[in-house]
């Protein structure tokens, strides 16, 4: 009975390194990769895959963000489901439930392969992660969700921050595609878990940029400096991602999107949208989230005045040119 149980525990051993070599190998090494949604994320984002030597498909409804990628060398299309069929991976990095929802179906409508693996890197609701990979198991392939954090400049010096939803199998085999894209590669649990966490993120995010936006406002009015108020920040509990890296106050931080005039970077319509969702889910949970509802409401106040495609830290703008007390 003793050898017969040692001569099963050394066949599972076997059979997990077997199981992880193979998943090492679907990894490493130069693949097919399809990306759909080339903007202010996405595009940085395929670049350093073609510069780890992948080989790109890459589709948006922009022929500008197309012809960038293609001077780079990627293959371009115009169809996602044709591009899904040429692809090893797919990563998608879209802006909202519908149009993930939408582009999922499409490809899934022409068919697809059973061994493409598809990555959604957009911020959505995680009950449409879950449907969504639903749907492409049903068709034979495989779906995670992997969300990231870091901004532009995380997705231009590839240190995104990406949360994994799916089973461990699926991270591992996901992983090293995800590291030449991010830093650091988290798996959160089942389907779905990475969109919680991407959600939640976001919420604090918006959060704590409005907390900042009105902090550096009130200093700006006593009289100090807002470079000086700034580095005592960052020296100080007050420090956070928005302030060392997104200060909303022009002139602070020469490469934040404050001084180009708020272009760039991370979109009011993009945080007014994932705090939506925040609040949606934070509904279907009995969650209090007063911090989250207000911040909301501030930024559905932005999007009414026109300022949906401003960075959101254009936040601190709006609230400079309030009346002083």
């Amino acid at each position: 009975m003793a050898f017969r149980v040692m001569a099963f525990s050394n066949s599972l051993k076997q059979a997990t390194v077997i199981s992880d070599l193979l998943a090492r190998s679907f990894c490493s090494g130069p693949k097919n990769v399809g990306f759909i949604g080339l903007g202010n994320m996405g595009g940085p984002m395929a670049s350093n895959l073609m510069a780890k030597g992948h080989k790109l498909h890459v589709f948006d409804i922009s022929k500008e963000a197309k012809d960038n990628l293609k001077a780079k060398g990627a293959v371009t299309y115009d169809n996602v489901s044709e591009l899904a069929k040429a692809s090893d991976f797919v990563v998608t990095m879209l802006p909202n439930n519908d149009i993930v929802a939408n582009t999922y179906d499409t490809i899934l409508a022409g068919g697809v392969n059973t061994s493409t693996f598809f990555v959604d890197s957009s911020t959505i609701d995680p009950n449409v992660a879950k449907a969504v990979q639903k749907k492409v198991q049903a068709a034979g392939a495989t779906f995670v969700d992997a969300p990231v954090s870091g901004g532009v400049p995380g997705a231009q010096n590839a240190t995104l921050t990406f949360m994994v939803g799916g089973t461990p199998d699926e991270y591992e085999r996901v992983k090293g595609l995800l590291e030449g894209m991010g830093k650091k590669i988290t798996h959160c649990g089942s389907y779905g878990m990475g969109q919680a966490a991407k959600v939640c993120n976001n919420m604090m995010l918006g959060i704590s940029m409005c907390g900042l936006a009105e902090c550096m406002n009130l200093a700006i009015r006593l009289g100090l400096d807002p470079k000086v108020f700034s580095d005592i920040i960052n020296a100080s509990t007050g420090r956070s991602w928005a302030s060392e890296i997104n200060n909303p106050v022009p002139g602070v931080l020469p490469n934040a999107p404050a001084g180009k005039g708020y272009a760039g970077g991370f979109a009011t319509g993009l945080i007014t949208k994932d705090l939506g969702i925040a609040s949606a889910v934070a509904t279907t949970s009995n969650t209090p989230i007063p911090l989250g509802a207000l911040t909301h409401q501030i930024y559905r106040t932005l999007m009414a005045k026109g300022l949906a495609n401003k960075d959101f830290s254009v936040v601190y703008d709006f609230m400079k040119n309030e009346e002083k007390a």
